[in-house]
């Protein structure tokens, strides 16, 4: 009996249709644009890389064809211009622009103060001090959400801390690591558009041109659906007390067997353990860290808008360098931390610097997913996709005015599922939704929210947003699980809030199309869990494995 490799045919058939898609375009490529500028073809790099990727659950070889894709339809099968423009405009270019050298450093500079504070004890000693305050799963999920919505000023910096401290408290109460990094995952972006006082609410504001953008941007929130969806849906899932899909699998597996993961990865279980608990901390050498490291970042970010130059909070807020203002919080925070624990008297200065290698070596998958997710976002720049999404905008008849905020919020979700990137989205989609409305100005408000939702509802589901891929490093989770179980949550709130767009866009009032959003999210909900397949959480029996595991 022959046994035959799905995952390798599907790669070879990968690579054969992308080869022969390409042939076409030789004798047309010129060297401004390729021939398939702003077409259909400027989707296909994404799709294959998305495609592989949730097919073979493998992450690296599918983002790297999907490169390769770009590549080709670019070049026109010219291989000194492919070469060119995958390593040096793709690659190179990714690793030298200073706003992602910023998200890399502040990265490795969070997996070194990670390591540092499990290495100090106070990672265990906050799950000790937690549990004898929280008694249930329930309890632990709640406090993993409301950790997430009070860490909204950057979406990175939410991923990577709350992981790191729910962490012990998740895992002695037995709630898989798929489940943390979807409550991880859906209080950073969803959180972050919703709050004035963000990098997110500086970024959208910069796209929104001869306006008040924070203005806008206060008077989108009750429309942002998606946002406001998320995180009721959070707490639905956690009060029902039941899981759906794939994470019903997971969340099975960690409740009855003890077995957080289901699916191993090696990767994520070495640098889960990289740096073990040998001395016995206290609860403050984890809060200490993660207090100054908000404080630090906080300071960056009025500091890099010119808060010490005169301008005014808002102000500088909305007019950060959110990279920037990272990197400089975290090396701060790094420093202060070290002495910290040096007059703690609580880790050696030696073991101190153990951390430091440990640290970079914990976030060196997150490190290679992410250059390689810039790089694919290069190639579909350089193919046009922004042009071809903003073409196909301009073809909606006038006629359909009603249900634009819900055709928006759909096209804003494919840009940003398929860019991995929620900011690029906002300002592809943005400057649109503005001269849409150019007419109707009573319709402004509503546009320029679903296309904010739609960027963090494409970002929230896709597995090459930065976010998505921080938050399995967050959780120490393999990226493909948090993928596969978080996108059955993700597409139901798409799908309800696509229903809530459609009201607004008649009723022009945000308040009865939410409300209308609640209650069938709700009904949903309630179905799903009388579905075959979804799994009740027996809350006796969890406490038992995790007591029976000590």
């Amino acid at each position: 009996m022959i046994r035959i490799n799905k995952s390798r045919i599907m790669y070879v058939f990968g690579l054969t249709a992308l080869f022969i898609a390409a042939v076409p375009i030789v004798a047309m490529a010129t060297d401004s644009k390729p021939a398939m500028y702003a077409t259909i073809w400027a989707v296909l790099p994404p799709i294959v890389a998305i495609g592989l990727a949730l097919i073979t659950k493998e992450v690296y070889s599918s983002l790297f064809i999907g490169i390769l894709a770009g590549g080709l339809i670019y070049s026109g099968m010219n291989f000194p211009k492919f070469m060119n423009h995958v390593m040096i405009d793709g690659f190179v270019s990714s690793l030298s622009s200073a706003g992602n050298v910023g998200i890399l450093v502040f990265l490795v500079i969070l997996g070194m103060l990670v390591a540092m504070m499990n290495l100090s004890g106070g990672s265990a000693a906050f799950g000790n001090w937690a549990a004898q305050r929280i008694k249930t799963r329930r309890g632990a999920q709640y406090s993993t959400v409301t950790l997430g919505i009070l860490i909204f000023v950057d979406d990175y910096f939410n991923c990577l801390t709350v992981g790191s401290v729910m962490k012990p408290l998740t895992d002695k109460y037995n709630i898989s690591r798929a489940k943390l990094a979807y409550l991880i995952d859906a209080t950073a972006a969803p959180v972050c558009i919703l709050a004035p006082i963000s990098s997110w609410a500086a970024a959208v504001s910069g796209f929104v041109e001869g306006k008040n953008g924070l203005s806008i941007f206060i008077q989108a929130i009750p429309y942002n659906f998606y946002a406001l969806l998320t995180i009721a849906m959070m707490f639905m899932i956690i009060t029902m007390n039941f899981d759906y899909g794939k994470m019903a699998t997971y969340e099975k597996n960690a409740v009855e067997n003890g077995d957080l993961f289901t699916v191993q990865d090696t990767t994520a279980l070495k640098n889960d353990s990289a740096v073990e608990t040998v001395h016995q901390g206290i609860v403050m050498d984890l809060m200490f860290p993660v207090i100054v490291l908000i404080i630090s970042c906080i300071t960056g970010m009025l500091y890099t808008g010119g808060f010490w130059s005169g301008k005014s909070f808002v102000t500088a807020f909305a007019g950060c360098d959110a990279s920037t203002s990272l990197v400089l919080g975290s090396v701060v925070s790094l420093v202060i931390t070290i002495v910290y624990y040096m007059i703690r008297r609580v880790v050696p200065f030696s073991e101190l610097m153990e951390c430091v290698p440990e640290g970079f070596k914990s976030m060196v998958s997150p490190i290679l997913v992410l250059t390689m997710a810039w790089t694919l976002k290069t190639m579909t720049d350089s193919l046009g996709l922004a042009q071809f999404v903003a073409n196909m905008m301009d073809k909606i008849p006038g006629g359909l005015i009603m249900v634009i905020p819900a055709m928006f919020f759909l096209v804003s979700c494919a840009l940003g599922f398929a860019s991995g990137t929620s900011w690029g989205t906002f300002g592809i989609l943005i400057p649109i939704a503005l001269a849409v409305t150019a007419n109707r100005p009573d319709m402004m408000i509503v546009l320029i929210s679903s296309c904010m939702a739609g960027g963090v509802c494409g970002d929230h589901c896709s597995p090459i947003s930065d976010t998505t891929i921080m938050s399995s490093a967050g959780a120490a989770v393999r990226h493909l699980s948090h993928v596969e179980t978080q996108l059955p949550y993700a597409m139901t709130v798409l799908s309800v809030s696509a229903v809530c767009y459609v009201i607004a866009g008649i009723m022009e009032s945000p308040w009865v199309a939410l409300a209308v959003g609640l209650v069938l999210l709700y009904v949903v909900l309630r179905f799903f869990k009388r579905r075959e397949g979804s799994y009740v959480v027996d809350e006796t029996q969890a406490i038992e494995t995790a007591t029976a595991q000590g």
